[in-house]
């Protein structure tokens, strides 16, 4: 599981998908979801505006697994 560093309250899920090396720019991130299953805290989610906050986890299939930390 990879740890993913956060200096804010929250990130949104497509800031976390670039920032996670995922996709290389944030334009890519409303495709990514639309082509990808992306499970935070275990249910799927397709909401590239997702606030992710400390403690959450998030599970790419193929990807990987993140987990968010302060």
């Amino acid at each position: 599981m990879t740890e993913i560093q956060i200096s804010t309250d929250y990130i949104t899920l497509g800031q976390f998908l670039k920032l996670a090396d995922v996709i290389q720019s944030g334009g890519m991130a409303k495709w990514f979801l639309s082509e990808h299953e992306v499970f935070i805290n275990n249910e799927l989610d397709v909401r590239r505006g997702r606030k992710l906050r400390v403690g959450d986890k998030i599970e790419i299939p193929e990807f990987g697994s993140f987990t968010i930390i302060g």
